[in-house]
């Protein structure tokens, strides 16, 4: 009767709870009764410390929806444990371990792609105490057990400006624990540094040995590549690498410049100066396709040139703000010692506009020059000179001493294409520079054609300040309301006489000021 009731049971798809059965010994169980919950099963044989066990479909899931958990919460004090954990029955010896290195300057890009390629559904994601700044953490180093065993800690993050709203958090250093599939697989992120030279974005993967890893390790490293080329965090922006504190020329970073556009409008300069700039920049820039197809060369080399404060920075902006596409590199005299880091940097972003600013204090005459300022100079004419391979890059100088120039740079074809002057502003250049800078305040032409007059052989840095003083001195009588007569000659008399000759030179008054 019991038999009998317990095939019902069975047949029913219920299991049994009761049984007159002696326990049988783990050796005996039957065949098709589940290990774990005694339901009767022919599904999932599994072989457990070499004894073939039989569990039943609602245990089989039971177990697996708790994977998540047990993996989630199971704690590590160090890394060597979690990576023993994670690659239980592979031996060390049939591990691999494959390593790239990315510039430091371009991690928020690989952190995108890291982010992209291994932070969607990792196993486990951990931070590794750096015991020691310059020694570079590795998948071999961190299986060291013992006193020298890395300790593991929260992953540390540091916020990189990349011009957008949101800031890139990037790693300082990670230990992924991941799984593709079958293949289990981890990688390490870390710094390579060397004392006074910008840090590497170091990526390590290590996987078991075979063709399946190798393959998986390839396409990894294809799409990290792929990301920094792209280079999406900082193409078509204005751009300069960071200086250390210590001012060795070391790069340790991308600084982005967020500046306001500048339209054809608000350059105010001579038509004929903007009929050269449209046609040797805009111009040039728009026929490339075409010249490469014709076999020239898509580089050119342009010099702007002309007394301090005429305008020949805020023409770059103009440059920047109008052409397409275009990543703008800015170089101080100062940064020239890091020309090899922009240049490739130029290389990767383009096309490039690559601006070097008072390029007089580093091309100077020869003579004046020591060893490693010479050496500056060389490697910049090389670049010009197109040596490496040719590129779509725009190199822009600017100089008020163009006669200081050394001859190499000045003199010699294909490094300077086309110098422009950009001169002190004439009577028409004065009065929309008037109109320009005082479009806030309540002008009148008399007012307008006055301060024009007044003003001649100044440059547009001088108009600048002066239509800035005539606002407070409206501010000061109406609340800026009004402005008359008086407040020019206010304004001129504290420029041009009350600061002495000192202050006419230093806000680019005209020679005639400074000597009167």
């Amino acid at each position: 009767m019991f038999e009998a009731a317990q095939k019902r049971i069975a047949a029913s798809g219920h299991r049994l709870l009761l049984t007159s059965d002696e326990i049988a010994d783990e050796s005996e169980t039957p065949d098709r009764q589940c290990k774990l919950c005694s339901g009767f099963s022919n599904e999932n044989l599994f072989t457990l410390r070499g004894v073939r066990t039989l569990i039943c479909i609602d245990c089989t899931s039971d177990i697996t929806n708790g994977f998540p958990e047990i993996i989630r919460n199971k704690q590590f004090d160090h890394a060597c444990d979690a990576l023993n954990w994670h690659f239980t029955g592979i031996p060390r010896d049939q591990l691999v371990a494959t390593t790239r290195q990315f510039p430091g300057h371009m991690r928020a890009d690989v952190q995108v792609a890291v982010d992209r390629l291994f932070s969607a559904s990792p196993l486990r994601l951990f931070g590794i105490y750096e015991q020691h700044r310059y020694e570079t953490l590795t998948f071999a180093g961190l299986t060291r057990e013992g006193r020298d065993a890395s300790a593991i800690a929260p992953a540390q993050y540091h916020d990189v400006d990349v011009g957008e709203d949101a800031l890139v958090k990037c790693l300082n250093n990670g230990l992924w624990l991941c799984q593709d599939k079958d293949l289990r697989y981890a990688v390490v992120l870390s710094s390579h540094r060397e004392y006074g030279y910008e840090a590497r974005t170091r990526i390590e993967i290590a996987v078991p040995v075979g063709a399946a890893g190798a393959q998986f390790v390839q396409r990894c490293f294809a799409e990290l590549e792929g990301a920094v080329n792209a280079a999406r965090s900082y193409r078509g922006k204005v751009l300069s690498l960071d200086s250390d504190n210590e001012y060795r020329g070391r790069s340790r970073g991308i600084m982005v410049h967020k500046l306001p556009p500048v339209q054809r409008e608000d350059v105010i300069l001579p038509a004929a100066t903007i009929k050269l700039l449209d046609r040797n920049v805009l111009n040039f820039v728009g026929s490339r396709a075409q010249l490469r197809r014709l076999g020239q060369s898509t580089r050119k080399g342009i010099l702007l040139y002309g007394p301090p404060g005429t305008g020949k920075t805020h023409t770059i902006r103009y440059l920047a703000s109008n052409l397409p596409d275009h990543t703008t590199l800015i170089i101080t005299a100062a940064q020239i010692s890091m020309l090899a880091q922009y240049m490739s940097l130029a290389r990767l972003l383009q096309p490039a506009m690559v601006v070097i600013e008072d390029v007089d204090l580093i091309a100077r005459d020869r003579d004046d020059m020591g060893p490693c300022e010479e050496s500056m100079l060389n490697g910049l004419l090389n670049e010009m000179d197109g040596l490496k391979q040719d590129a779509d890059i725009l190199f822009v100088l600017t100089t008020n001493r163009p006669e200081q120039l050394e001859g190499a740079l000045a003199s010699r074809p294909g490094r300077i294409d086309q110098a422009i002057e950009v001169p002190l502003p004439d009577s028409v250049g004065r009065t929309k520079l008037v109109q320009l800078y005082g479009r806030g305040l309540p002008l009148g032409d008399a007012v307008v054609e006055e301060a024009a007059q007044r003003t001649k052989g100044v440059s547009a840095a001088f108009i600048k300040e002066m239509m800035r003083r005539i606002a407070q001195a409206s501010i000061a009588r109406d609340g800026g309301t009004t402005v008359e007569p008086g407040d020019i000659g206010e304004a001129l008399d504290d420029m041009l006489f009350a600061g002495g000759k000192l202050n006419v030179k230093l806000l680019g008054g005209a020679k005639e000021m400074a000597v009167g």
